[in-house]
Parts: C-alpha cells; structure tokens; sequence
C-alpha cells in the first residue's frame, strides 16, 4: 500500500489566530490566506492534519469535548472558506503545570514530542519523511524533526510566555525554513517539494 504524504499544522497561530487559551467559538478567527494556502495543499495530494496542544484542559478553562467541539467547529469553518477538508484534530490535552492533577503527566503527545505525529502516521499510512510540520513556535519544529518531517516555522503566533522547559525540549534543533505565514509555506511546499 503507499504511504500517503501529509501537512501537519499546528493550530493557534497557524490555521487560526493565537488568542492565548481559546475556549469560545467567537474567538475563532482563520488566519489571512490560509483558505488559499489548504486548498492550494489539498489539490497537490497533501493530507492535512492539526497536531496541537491543549493546555486549557489541564487547567480547567475547557474539558476535553469543549475542545473537540471547537475543533470540529474550526474544521468545518475551514472547509466553508477553502472546500478543504480537514483529516483529523490531534490534541494533547496534557501540561506539565497542570491545575488539573490527572493532566499534569509525562505523556508522549505533548509537542516537542511527537507522538501525535506518529499516532496519525499510524493510522493513516502516512510517509513522515515526505511530510512537513508547520507550527509557530520552537516545540511544532522539535516535534516534526523527530518525527523525521521537514519542518517550516512561521512567524504568525503570539509568544508571551517563554516555551515551557523540558527534557523533551532539545534548543539546538532549527526549522529547514522559515516564512511569514501559511501561504508562504505552503508555495515552498509546492515549488520545492514536488
């Protein structure tokens, strides 16, 4: 059977604006061109996949449907704007810090690991090294570059707060590329990756 080859995004910051802990479907706001930039992805064969962490379940803002219902609700607003569908939501709804005791665990999904990648790869028959990580912050590259995907960092999140230090977390790890947004990543993908 052959492996099919896959987008990975992270969510906040990439396919949708970083509104620091969205709990609320008001606050849902689709990053500019990104429609263009799924649709253009989706037509070249990509699956497309949101691998994100969650940490409002771990401190008690959302529980883990609310975050399922906003992911669906994201999905299906996506595929109104750009007729591209959305494969699957992986969350890890896990944070070191945790309010919540039974989320404040050591777990493989947590970005920079990349057990979510590997989990979709699994279960889709996904090719990771002909597949991309495109995420905002340090953790999404740490993440792809384990999983063994080309990694593109853009420059649309909001970073307050510092990335959480872990032993997951390896600093000397850099993405292949870097670009302002989605669109612009994905014309990399396009012309470069073919």
């Amino acid at each position: 059977m052959i492996q099919r080859k896959a987008v990975f995004l992270d969510r906040d910051g990439v396919l949708i604006e970083d509104v620091n802990l969205l709990t609320r479907r008001d606050q849902v706001l689709i990053c500019n061109k990104t429609p263009v930039a799924l649709n253009a992805l989706n037509a070249s064969e990509y699956a497309i996949f949101v691998i994100t962490n969650q940490p409002v379940v771990a401190r008690g803002l959302a529980t883990e449907q609310d975050v399922e219902e906003l992911n669906s609700f994201i999905g299906k607003k996506v595929f109104e704007k750009s007729g591209c569908k959305i494969e699957r939501f992986y969350y890890c709804p896990h944070h070191p810090e945790a309010t919540l005791p039974e989320y404040r665990i050591k777990c493989d999904c947590r970005k920079p690991r990349p057990g979510m990648l590997l989990q979709a790869a699994r279960e889709y028959n996904l090719d990771l090294s002909a597949s991309f990580m495109i995420g905002d912050r340090i953790s999404d590259i740490i993440a792809g570059y384990r999983a063994g995907c080309t990694t593109i960092l853009v420059k649309t999140g909001m970073h307050k707060a510092k990335p959480i230090v872990s032993d997951a977390m390896d600093l000397t790890v850099k993405p292949d590329h870097v670009c302002n947004d989605l669109y612009e990543a994905s014309g990399i993908i396009l012309r470069e990756y073919k």
